[in-house]
């Protein structure tokens, strides 16, 4: 626990990502395999499920470091961070320390960590304890985080890659490849990282995905890409990212966050099983609408998210296609090196054998100019699509981004100016920065949250708000604090429904501030008729 603790407060210390992978190949190659098998699962964006109430791990910790709870309150406003606020307090607990005691990780995890979700409040208290009174700050601080289910680092999972891939002597798209799916944190698993004759079956494993750059400079299009023939043009689906695995008869459906979808899409998986040929497809899971013979709102695929069972009427109620893009493996060949142009005809010979209409193919948008391009574009709200897809038609399916070689060309998103009303500490490096904002909207003459945002302003207009909202609080709950309704933003969002759990009785999805409309006063944001308007064009398309 201690190397790992060490590793996280060096990645964290960091902005610099020689430094950051150097510090990554350091431990990966001295540590032992048990402990390197964790260390890979949670730097790589996998969390452990919460096994304790928040309610009685601040209380306990309280109780730990003799301070009364309205102080651990206080404290965790002015801190930001509970993991952080816990650690900075239990570490005051003068003459209360035991000597530290070293604890590997995996051992930490497995006999101390992982059991508390099974024991009774008094046991998970008396144990916390035990394991507070045997911790330095720092690894206090690593611990609370691991178990509150916050542990985040500035590291990405593609550095992590990097790092382990150059350890093994490999191409970073080899080990990302070894590293798709969720990772079984063992000390087989993590070897077998390293050892290529001994890395186990992987036919359910999914390829990396190809992603694209956003493109926003359609002033000079001939300029900026080229010809328009040089470019396979496709409507941008608004679904979830998947890639559909069938090999030796069985078929896996893997999100692009690195997650098996199958069981959330029975129907795709069933007909899949079928077909003729064994085939690896990239494409999109959508929700069709079969009356109106196109995709359905995404919304509506929400209903499906996250749930172990799709039961006969939401399948019935909630029908879902996969619209496949791209061919990445065909009669056990690897497609990814051929042309873009290459993979698409063996695509479109492909799905031509396929009569079961939950499998659709992507269609081209067919334009001979970039003028023509445009005024396609044009028509994506009413296709319920999010823009167009752009990509070269030699270029390869890489691993990751490529600029120059994919571009997402988006639609303009919608916007409302609305008031914010709530502000909340950030986490990690914005701990002790309000960053986390409620904003409101106009209805009958008062003001209704209706979307919260983190996202959108800089560093310098970030510490401008963070001082007027301390300065213009009025009410404290918890951490979040009731400003004055004054500031204005420019919120942007890609799609609006209708929601009974929000006040406003709407709900927005990605919404992000636009800019700070400092020339605008609270009176003149937007009403809840605007955005109901809004919804109304919406639910027409």
């Amino acid at each position: 626990m201690k190397r790992f603790t060490e590793l996280y407060h060096e990645l964290d210390a960091s902005n610099r990502t020689t430094s950051k992978l150097a510090a990554l190949k350091r431990y990966f190659s001295s540590v032992d395999a048990a402990d390197g098998a964790w260390a890979v699962f949670f730097l790589t964006g996998n969390r452990l499920k919460r096994a304790v109430r928040l309610k009685d791990f601040r209380l306990w910790a309280a109780e730990a470091c003799g301070y009364p709870e309205w102080m651990v309150e206080e404290c965790y406003d002015h801190v930001g961070d509970l993991a952080e606020t816990l650690a900075l307090l239990l570490a005051s607990r003068d003459g209360k320390t035991q000597p530290v005691v070293e604890i590997p990780l995996h051992v930490f995890v497995e006999r101390h960590l992982l059991p508390l979700k099974e024991m009774e409040s008094a046991s998970q208290r008396e144990r916390l304890l035990e394991l507070w009174s045997m911790m330095d700050s720092p690894s206090c601080f690593v611990f609370n985080k691991l178990i509150t289910g916050g542990f985040r680092v500035g590291v990405s999972k593609t550095l992590v890659t990097r790092a382990l891939a150059e350890l093994a002597g490999v191409e970073p798209a080899v080990m990302a490849h070894r590293l798709m799916g969720t990772f079984q944190p063992s000390a087989s698993a993590y070897r077998g990282l390293f050892d290529a004759e001994a890395r186990g079956d992987q036919r359910a494993q999914p390829y990396p995905f190809c992603l694209a750059y956003p493109f926003e400079d359609s002033t000079a299009l001939d300029e900026s890409l080229g010809r328009v023939s040089d470019w396979q043009i496709e409507w941008k689906w608004d679904g979830i990212r998947a890639q559909l695995i069938r090999r030796d008869g069985e078929v896996i459906l893997w999100s692009r966050g690195e997650e098996m979808v199958s069981e959330q899409f029975p129907e795709v998986v069933e007909a899949a099983a079928h077909w003729p040929e064994d085939v690896v497809l990239d494409g999109e899971l959508l929700v069709w609408d079969y009356k109106a013979n196109q995709v359905a709102s995404f919304s509506e695929l929400q209903r499906r998210l996250g749930r172990k069972k799709i039961g006969p009427k939401l399948r019935k109620d909630v029908p879902v296609v996969f619209m496949a893009y791209d061919c990445l493996e065909l009669h056990e060949q690897d497609l990814r090196e051929q042309p873009t142009s290459e993979r698409r005809k063996a695509l479109d010979a492909y799905c031509n054998q396929i009569s079961d209409t939950v499998l659709k193919c992507s269609p081209l948008v067919e334009v001979s100019s970039w003028e023509e391009a445009i005024e396609a574009r044009k028509e994506s709200r009413e296709r319920r699509v999010e823009g167009l897809m752009l990509k070269q038609v030699d270029s390869v399916y890489g691993a990751g981004r490529k600029k120059g070689q994919w571009w997402k060309w988006k639609v303009d998103p919608y916007t409302v100016d609305a008031v914010m009303v709530y502000a909340q500490q950030g986490h990690g490096r914005r701990a002790g920065l309000y960053t986390d904002y409620t904003f409101s909207i106009w209805k009958d003459g008062a003001l209704v949250p209706f979307a919260k945002a983190y996202s959108g302003l800089s560093d310098a207009e970030i510490r401008q708000v963070d001082r007027w909202i301390r300065s213009h609080t009025r009410d404290k709950h918890g951490p979040v604090r009731i400003v004055a309704p004054e500031l204005v933003f420019e919120i942007a969002f890609e799609g609006i429904s209708e929601s009974k759990r929000h006040k406003s009785g709407i709900a927005v999805r990605f919404p992000r501030i636009s800019r700070w409309r400092r020339d605008k006063p609270a009176k003149e944001a937007d009403s809840l008729e605007t955005i109901l308007g809004l919804l109304e064009h919406f639910q027409k398309i």
